[in-house]
């Protein structure tokens, strides 16, 4: 079992990794298939399981799913964990049952006692912190799934100050409950948006970006080592939540984790270009971070009317650290929510202006050079984190509207990631059920994706693949993943460990297809 990233292991636990990662596999030339019946035998059953919810389901889960590469914390946790939280602390709902509140209250709106003596007002909450009860349709008709879903990080705002170490155990056993072996999560150190608040306001164009970096670059580097710190302790808290390193160790201690810091492009342009700097001073100088995003609706007014001086921030920021990889939400956009004119160029901007994944890229059919920006993504290999519960709740896009076939036709790199599974009500394993059922993939698709999960992870190191792509193994790995040279060529590379790992992880599950046990016909 893979250590987590963070825990930086020791040139030991570098070789114990590599060896166990190559023991999962013995001979297996080119290393394109562990064995290529079991692999039709596992793409069979998904074809004979694939009208039966509950037998898709425990298929799904146990298949392994490479990394989440699209993962905001925040957002991960269930309405039912903050509630937790909340009553631990003393806190109540608001009188209207919309939102979490600190105390003190009346007993009717202690959260503790809700949960324990009013289940159905509790119901109440848990919907209104989440999209649970809009995907069922309760208040359907009053509000948009797009306002249910971002109105909810406020409502629950309060509970979840100062508990990111939990949340990022709570991260981590979602994920190795769902066979994912690697998480790249959206994170910003508390300490991040205080500096954010001192960015001051006023306008600011392209021509006085320089001048703004070079005064908030004074201000933030006494601070660096400060955030660095609080996540430090972020994963100090998390790995006492889980016992890693005990005998009794959460299996989710086994999960890799890196993170992307992130800007809220919907601030005044002072605090986007500060934020933005504090994510690439961050990533460069932690390895724990290895890329910048930038988040908030693209819907926003001020995100709307800012992009073109956003993708500059981001020109300009990169030339300043090329070492730093960039993730950009881009195209979280449908006809309807935006006007037209609006969906003309998001995707192709954002990877003109350095972006090496896209997140969402739902309105690519919109774009007025959509061929010409397909054709980039693919020669460069810009993949694309699709998530497609969140684009079906937020932007009512799903099954045939939605762009994935139209990606994976033009040879894009697709990779399937939660985004907010906590509010979405959601998981991994949920959205393989999804590229199943709504967009006909098979097995052999589904594994197509958990590999470049990990092949487009900014997770560092070479890749197992040779010219990155996945089936053909570097020359150092061609003939077995146990030999001596493949296991020095592991131990020199964490994403190479990574697909090693997930490779065995296809072997095992391929041939323990009989632990399902389906009777023939069913």
């Amino acid at each position: 079992m893979l250590t987590s990233l963070s825990e930086r292991p020791s040139g030991l636990r570098l070789r114990a990794l590599a060896c166990a990662a190559g023991a999962a596999l013995s001979l297996v030339p080119a290393v394109a298939s562990a064995d290529a019946a079991s692999e039709a035998a596992a793409s069979a059953m998904l074809d004979q399981v694939s009208g039966n919810a509950a037998r898709l389901r425990m298929f799904l889960q146990a298949m392994p799913k490479g990394g989440d590469l699209h993962n905001h914390l925040g957002g991960s946790v269930y309405a039912e964990d903050f509630l937790g939280v909340a009553a631990q602390k003393g806190m109540c709902a608001d009188a209207d049952i919309t939102r979490i509140v600190p105390g003190p209250c009346g007993d009717d709106l202690q959260i503790a006692k809700m949960a324990a003596e009013r289940p159905f007002v509790y119901a109440r909450l848990v919907d209104a912190l989440s999209t649970r009860g809009y995907q069922r349709g309760v208040g359907a008709d009053e509000v948009s799934g797009h306002t249910q879903f971002f109105r909810s990080f406020d409502r629950f705002g309060a509970a979840s100050a100062g508990e990111n170490g939990r949340w990022l155990a709570l991260a981590r056993q979602s994920a190795e409950r769902n066979g994912v072996s690697y998480l790249e999560l959206m994170l910003d150190p508390p300490g991040l948006a205080a500096f954010m608040r001192g960015a001051g306001s006023g306008p600011v164009d392209e021509a006085g970006i320089a001048a703004l970096y070079a005064k908030d670059s004074a201000e933030l580097a006494p601070l660096l080592e400060g955030f660095v710190r609080e996540v430090d302790g972020i994963e100090s808290e998390a790995n006492t939540q889980l016992s890693c390193g005990k005998a009794q160790a959460d299996p989710a201690c086994g999960v890799a984790v890196h993170y992307l810091t992130y800007a809220l492009r919907g601030f005044p342009p002072k605090v986007v270009f500060r934020t933005l700097l504090a994510s690439f001073a961050l990533a460069h100088r932690d390895p724990r971070f290895v890329g910048v995003n930038i988040v908030m609706p693209e819907d926003d007014p001020v995100a709307l009317r800012d992009y073109a001086l956003h993708m500059a921030m981001f020109r300009f920021l990169e030339a300043k650290y090329p070492d730093v990889n960039v993730t950009m939400h881009a195209g979280e956009l449908a006809l309807g929510l935006v006007p037209p004119a609006d969906l003309a160029g998001h995707i192709a901007s954002a990877v003109a202006s350095g972006a090496r994944r896209i997140g969402h890229g739902t309105d690519i059919a919109y774009e007025d050079k959509a061929p010409e920006t397909l054709a980039r993504m693919a020669r460069e290999g810009i993949a694309v984190e699709v998530n497609l519960t969140s684009n079906a709740v937020i932007l009512g896009v799903k099954g045939g509207e939605h762009p994935i076939a139209l990606y994976r036709s033009m040879g894009v790199p697709v990779t399937l990631s939660t985004d907010d599974e906590g509010v979405l009500r959601s998981d991994m394993t949920n959205e393989y059920r999804r590229a199943v059922t709504d967009q006909g993939l098979g097995y052999t698709d589904l594994k197509d994706l958990a590999r470049a999960s990990l092949e487009y992870a900014f997770v560092p190191g070479a890749s197992l693949w040779r010219e990155g792509k996945p089936g053909v193994a570097v020359a150092a790995c061609a003939a077995s993943l146990t030999g001596k040279r493949c296991q020095s060529f592991l131990a020199s590379s964490e994403k190479a460990r990574l697909q090693a790992d997930l490779e065995g992880r296809f072997d095992r599950f391929e041939h323990g297809l009989g632990r399902f046990n389906y009777p023939q016909g069913s």
